[in-house]
């Protein structure tokens, strides 16, 4: 199954909303929510052996990672917004 036939429903929610460009980044930073929030709990399991009260380094990477990703992706949004408003 495709990611266009898993979401079929919110991607139709978003891109009627936003456009289809804007509609599916705002998917994918729905998605990488999620994935965020399921390496988030499953780093409350798996504590670093090193630093006490903080996830595993491997947790931490991903994190990060998935973070950084969810910037990028709403950066695009925001110029994608910018550059529809001036025209």
């Amino acid at each position: 199954m495709t990611v266009y036939q898993e979401h079929k429903d919110e991607l139709e929610k978003y891109e009627f909303q936003m456009g289809q460009e804007r509609g599916r980044l705002a998917l994918t930073l729905d998605l990488l929510t999620d994935a965020l929030v399921m390496v988030g709990q499953h780093g409350v399991y798996c504590q670093s052996a090193r630093q006490v009260g903080k996830p595993a380094l491997d947790i931490q990477f991903v994190t990060r990672q998935i973070t950084s990703a969810k910037e990028l992706v709403a950066d695009v949004i925001q110029e994608l917004r910018k550059q529809r408003a001036a025209e």
